[in-house]
């Protein structure tokens, strides 16, 4: 029951009534629980905002212009990462997030089960 972090790149532009159209173009996967496991430990320090909105069951999505918000949060997760497991995953979810900041046409969901 992990939740995924996915990269998702704008396809269409939205127009009138329609929403803007994405695909997913690189996830983080998360299994495990491994990114669950960290969020708990960080969760409510006031540290985190993005994070601590993080939904287990839900989607929560994070626009290109909040990645650098976003990298300053995953240094809390690092903080507190120990396993390797952990460091891995932190490692690869920054790695995805500065793809998504070199990107104004993408986002990143976290996309619980």
């Amino acid at each position: 029951m992990g939740v995924d972090a996915v990269l998702y790149r704008q396809i269409s532009a939205g127009n009138g009534r329609r929403r803007p159209a994405y695909v997913s173009i690189e996830v983080v996967a998360d299994p495990q629980d491994v990114l669950l496991d960290l969020l708990k430990r960080v969760r409510g320090g006031g540290r985190t905002p993005l994070l601590d909105r993080v939904d287990p069951l839900g989607e929560l999505t994070v626009s290109a212009e909040r990645m650098p918000q976003l990298l300053a949060e995953l240094r809390c997760l690092a903080e507190v990462a120990g396993a390797p497991a952990e460091v891995d995953h932190v490692h690869r979810l920054a790695r995805l997030v500065r793809r998504c900041a070199e990107r104004l046409d993408a986002e990143i969901r976290f996309e619980g089960d």
